[in-house]
């Protein structure tokens, strides 16, 4: 199938893009093995020293350790799954799914960290939702349960693995390609790997797996391993799910140029002072010189004479030290941590720390919005194609400074206090506490807290 080979132009605008953005991120030994995509080679520079240069090139990685603490500190705490509803059955299977999403034992809480990360470095990632393949239709619930099949999970993927789509006029998916290669062989004796290529078609009811192996005794040609009808055609959806964060909000976008220029500039200053250390020797004389100099020999001088030595007054490096401060102050600037710049910042006020520390809680629950968004739409999906009676909401992910529970404790009692007589309130303020305060137990002890909760609210009406 030729067509499976096509790509979206937005894909392949992208993708150099995605692949800056990775190396800026990541940093070390990935962006030493590609710098020279971003070291900027002088005019007229010589071949040998430019590949010194590159040799000697190193990264002050920002925006990479502001990547992890934004998604650090969204997911401090796990977002609160709340359902509604008496179905035992999708109960257990959500308190499965929060443990174990991927069949690799990742938790839900990890598994969106993940994609939100890959959110933040490439503007947007996906998710797949799939189930287990069956040889035939399961008759009834409880044969579904026993052989698995209504197991569903989850499945990462970057932005650079869904290489076409299409959309319609709401902005959801009518078909979509991913791409995924990776290197493999037949068995452990055999000495030539080969490069397999594999595409994940998708549209609102079909789908279908195609590979390609390419190497010596490869035959190179696309073949078709599965296709057939996906559980979400039920829904009449595709079953890939995007997160994605504002053009405004995407960090190595906003930040990406200021790294680089960084990188130019710290390493031109590292070369200059490098070279400073080995200065030129100067002769003063008026005489024709013809005199061997090394350490072996020594040099004979007239009486008027002078020897010296060509160095650097410092006025540019002190220039170029302070931009390289300012341009490391912009970098914490544009992504909302001014208090975490240091330099310049660090004798702001209380107050002045504070406002900027309130700017950057904002963006951080624009993300937990994103992220929560994101689950829920996942969770919808999948247990209406489970047809499972219950209603699922996520909550959390918006408080960022650990602080002491007996003020969320007060906080609570004064609004009970502002309606004494409303059951609900209270039913809710109290779920919402258990949930903060036990936030890392397991999602089936959630459950059966909140069960206990309207239990214990409806015996007393």
């Amino acid at each position: 199938m030729e067509a499976i080979h096509s790509e979206h132009p937005e894909f392949a605008a992208q993708r150099a893009i995605w692949k800056k953005y990775r190396d800026l991120y990541v940093g070390g030994e990935q962006l030493r093995q590609n710098a020279g995509d971003y070291l900027i080679r002088r005019q007229k520079e010589t071949a040998s020293v430019y590949a010194e240069r590159l040799n000697r090139v190193f990264y002050e990685n920002y925006i990479g350790s502001i990547v992890d603490w934004y998604v650090a500190t969204l997911f401090r705490r796990e977002p609160v799954i709340v359902l509604e509803g008496d179905d035992r059955r999708g109960r257990e299977f959500i308190a499965e799914l929060s443990e174990d999403c991927d069949r690799r034992g990742t938790t839900i809480t990890e598994f969106f960290r993940r994609q939100m990360l890959e959110a933040l470095v490439c503007g947007v990632s996906y998710v797949l939702v799939d189930f287990p393949r069956a040889a035939r239709r399961p008759e009834t619930l409880a044969e579904e349960d026993l052989e698995g099949t209504g197991r569903a999970y989850l499945s990462g993927c970057a932005a650079d693995q869904l290489v076409n789509w299409s959309t319609d006029s709401r902005g959801e998916f009518e078909w979509v390609v991913i791409r995924l290669t990776s290197l493999t062989k037949k068995s452990p004796a055999d000495s030539v790997w080969l490069r397999e290529t594999r595409w994940l078609y998708y549209d609102r009811k079909d789908f279908a797996v195609y590979r390609r192996l390419e190497g010596a005794g490869a035959s190179g040609a696309v073949e078709l391993l599965d296709s057939g009808v996906h559980p979400f055609s039920k829904i009449g959806k595709v079953p890939l799910y995007a997160l994605r964060v504002p053009e405004g909000m995407w960090l190595l976008n906003k930040a990406g140029s200021l790294q680089i220029e960084h990188l130019n500039k710290s390493n031109a200053l590292s070369w200059a002072l490098t070279m400073g250390l080995f200065a030129q020797p100067v002769v003063y004389t008026e005489k024709a010189w013809n005199q061997i100099v090394g350490e072996s020999y020594y040099l004979q001088l007239s009486p008027g004479d002078r020897f010296g030595w060509t160095e650097p007054e410092g006025h540019v490096f002190q220039i170029a030290a302070d931009n390289l401060n300012r341009l490391k102050e912009e970098i914490y600037r544009v992504t909302y941590l001014m208090s975490q710049a240091g330099g310049s910042l660090v004798n702001q006020s209380g107050v002045s720390k504070q406002r900027d520390f309130a700017i950057t809680q904002e963006v951080l629950r624009t993300y937990g919005d994103i992220a929560k968004d994101t689950i829920k739409r996942v969770l919808r999906g999948i247990l209406a194609v489970r047809e499972d009676a219950l209603k699922v909401d996520v909550s959390g992910l918006d408080e960022f400074d650990i602080g002491d529970f007996s003020g969320e404790l007060a906080d609570a009692e004064k609004l009970l206090a502002l309606a004494p007589g409303s059951a609900t309130l209270k039913q809710q303020v109290f779920k919402k506490l258990a949930f903060k305060y036990l936030c890392d137990i397991r999602q089936e002890l959630k459950d059966r807290i909140a069960n206990e909760i309207d239990e214990a609210m409806e015996a007393a009406k």
